[in-house]
């Protein structure tokens, strides 16, 4: 693998270290991506149980807030239920926007490295192609030893930047469904809260006994 690393010349450092920055991004991404932890099922059903029976409280409020990127969501409506269905549906969004930014976290990043790897490649092949018609202008074509190493440069980089573009770019786009998926799922669970307290007069939130 170090031959093969060490024939294809310089320009297969940036190609590694673009595959070492693509592969944490993908691991860190699945990790953070999860619907589970993102949009968990039951949090709307609980918050509108205690909304019901009068058991919310700014405590509960605070821990609904850090639970999830949801339930961040919904309990920035609930902070402003009384103020109207336009105040509590702006402060959803906004609260929304932000969730939207850390979902988007490093996707920009992955794309890039989707897009210029194989370009790198690809300079790699011109910078081979190079070397092998300079020695043949310097030595004709006797040197086949000289012309295989920059026939090699060439082909090694441009297999290397390949290799990592196509997967980063398979997997830059499946996230960017996956966050479209889940901005779907948050927008559905947050107009159910607001349709549903539009027709429940707005939430009392008591004050917490702790402290």
């Amino acid at each position: 693998m170090f031959e093969i690393v060490q024939a294809g010349g310089w320009l297969m450092l940036p190609i590694i270290l673009c595959s070492i920055v693509a592969i944490a991004i993908v691991i860190e991404r699945f990790w953070t991506l999860n619907p589970a932890r993102i949009a968990p099922r039951n949090v709307l059903a609980e918050v509108w149980g205690k909304i019901k029976h009068n058991q919310l409280d700014a405590t509960q409020l605070r821990e609904l807030r850090i639970s999830s990127p949801l339930g961040q969501i919904l309990a920035a409506g609930l902070v402003n239920s009384k103020a109207g269905r336009s105040i509590m549906t702006e402060s959803i969004e906004q609260a929304a926007s932000h969730v939207v930014h850390d979902l988007e976290r490093y996707l920009s990043t992955l794309g890039t490295i989707a897009a210029i790897t194989p370009l790198v490649g690809l300079l790699g092949t011109v910078m081979g192609m190079i070397k092998v018609f300079s020695e043949i202008m310097a030595q004709g074509t006797g040197n086949a030893n000289a012309l295989a190493g920059g026939i090699s440069e060439a082909l090694i980089t441009t297999a290397a930047g390949l290799c990592v573009g196509i997967p980063a770019l398979m997997f830059y786009r499946m996230f960017l469904r996956r966050v479209e998926s889940l901005v779907i799922d948050l927008e559905r669970e947050s107009i159910k809260l607001v349709d549903a307290l539009h027709t429940f007069r707005g939430v009392e939130i008591r004050e917490s006994n702790q402290g």
